[in-house]
């Protein structure tokens, strides 16, 4: 008889069409975070095919957005638990898919939230089919976790990840894997997001301009500060996306406000940078200065407990021919979070590229890959 690995890997492999066609059905729903109502239908495609696998179904209802689903195997464990997270909440508005359609074509898959995530929510149904198929029960009871709100920060759903990351003992996300290579991901930068508004006071910027106080002139001083505390060579980057203010040009700017992105690999920079950010000082006399945020995402750091795990998938992935490797993404996802409290692996959706961009896709014979790897982690003591 075939190993397990062989045998996982054959049943994948046989499946091909229908994974696409499974994945056609979640991209062909179109499930924008910025509209909850959306969620409903691609949450209930899940909620069907899980109860088909013998999954207990628990529905997290969202104030703000379209809910989580909870699913734990019908039947009891009395080991441990391991958690395997994802999200069908995407960037794209509804009416993509007319200028981005679903597309197989030369092993490649195209469409709206392929990559960035429904090709990784494919895998996890895929895995515990290919499991089922062996009739071997995990070890550990593997707990889904599918939230609608990762895409703009897991506003709803952070409590719940912290609650369950508690409760289980490794963690497995299923974001896309890293770069062309499909790196793993051990590490994540931490992700904050600061407001700094400047009130001055308006005046004729002819008549008197001696008697306003510009306060586009000191957000101008202050961009300057916060791109000085920048340090890209050891991972700090600090960017201003958006500023606004003033009434006329013609009038003395009597308002002003920024809204800046700021990116940390460790918690000791993350503290760094909040406090540095928030203790900023106006030059002008007079100007009144408001600064709030906070570095919301932690950063997911390559402790012992994730670099563990990174060793389990590298050892099994040769299982199967798989030759992987780990990197740090600049992003942030919902390992973040998990990270702080249990080993995480991040990164074992599919390979492919265009996150947030129009030429998203993903490789299917990879995606076969990446299912088996999963199948055998969920396996593995």
């Amino acid at each position: 008889m075939q190993k397990p690995e062989k045998r996982i890997l054959s049943f994948l492999q046989e499946s091909k069409a229908e994974m696409v066609s499974y994945l056609r059905r979640l991209v062909l729903v179109e499930s924008p975070s910025s509209n909850p109502e959306s969620q409903a239908e691609i949450l209930a495609i899940l909620r069907e095919t899980l109860r088909e696998l013998d999954y207990a179904i628990d529905m997290l209802p969202g104030e703000h957005t379209g809910g989580q689903l909870l699913a734990r195997p019908a039947e009891g464990y009395i080991s441990g638990k391991q958690l395997l997270i994802g999200h069908c909440d995407t960037v794209w508005p509804i009416g993509t898919i007319e200028s981005m359609p679903f597309v197989f074509q030369d092993g490649a898959i195209r469409g709206p939230g392929v990559y960035d995530m429904k090709g990784g929510l494919a895998q996890v149904v895929f895995a515990l089919k290919a499991i089922r198929s062996l009739g071997i029960k995990p070890t550990l009871e593997p707990i889904v976790f599918v939230n609608t709100d990762e895409e703009i920060g897991s506003i709803e759903s952070e409590p719940h990840i912290r609650r369950l990351a508690q409760e289980v003992d490794r963690v497995f996300v299923l974001e896309p894997a890293l770069g062309p290579s499909g790196k793993l991901k051990t590490a994540r930068k931490g992700v904050g997001q600061f407001s700094v508004t400047v009130r001055g006071k308006a005046a004729h910027a002819g008549l008197d301009p001696d008697k306003g106080i510009s306060a586009i002139r000191e957000l101008s001083y202050l961009i300057q500060k916060l791109y000085a505390l920048s340090d890209p060579a050891g991972g700090v980057t600090v960017n201003v996306g958006t500023i606004e203010g003033g009434i006329r040009p013609n009038v003395i700017a009597p308002s002003s406000r920024a809204q800046v992105d700021v990116r940390v690999p460790t918690l000791k920079e993350a503290r760094r940078m909040e406090s540095a950010i928030l203790n900023l000082r106006p030059e002008t006399p007079g100007v009144e200065l408001e600064i709030a945020g906070r570095i919301g995402r932690p950063p997911m750091e390559p402790t012992k407990e994730n670099q563990r795990l990174w060793s389990l998938a590298r050892s099994l992935g040769e299982t199967i021919g798989l030759q992987l490797e780990q990197g740090t993404a600049g992003g942030g996802s919902d390992g973040n979070t998990t990270s702080q409290y249990v080993a995480t692996l991040d990164g074992l959706g599919p390979v492919g590229d265009g996150a947030h961009a129009d030429h998203e896709f993903i490789l299917l014979d990879k995606m076969v890959e990446r299912c088996a790897l999963l199948a055998l982690l969920i396996l593995a003591p």
